[in-house]
């Protein structure tokens, strides 16, 4: 019997890439909310987002001017538009002090 009930739980399973898919959808969405309310490291990742198409669809333009919002108190911003989303954008702060030196 327990195979029974173990094959009717693998049946109501969500394949892990729909689960994967609507995690990052989600992260995208909270993303956007902070970046909209003015967090400029949240500014930064949904313009990676939007740039690469991560958790919603590619959009380069889009990208850029989330980026270009970011850039206006943060000018490494650009350093980090093309890397993947989560890039902490702060290692690219910390290369333009060095060069202050």
């Amino acid at each position: 019997m327990e195979t029974s009930s173990s094959s009717q739980k693998e049946k109501s399973r969500a394949p892990l890439k729909e689960v994967v898919s609507e995690c990052v959808k989600r992260w995208f969405k909270d993303t956007l909310k902070e970046a909209k309310a003015g967090d400029i490291n949240m500014q930064i990742l949904v313009g990676q987002m939007y740039y690469s198409g991560y958790g919603v669809p590619r959009d380069a333009h889009l990208g850029r001017v989330w980026i270009t919002r970011a850039s206006r108190t943060r000018s490494s911003a650009w350093k980090v538009c093309e890397k993947p989303p989560g890039y902490n954008a702060s290692d690219s702060d910390s290369d333009e002090l060095k060069g202050e030196s």
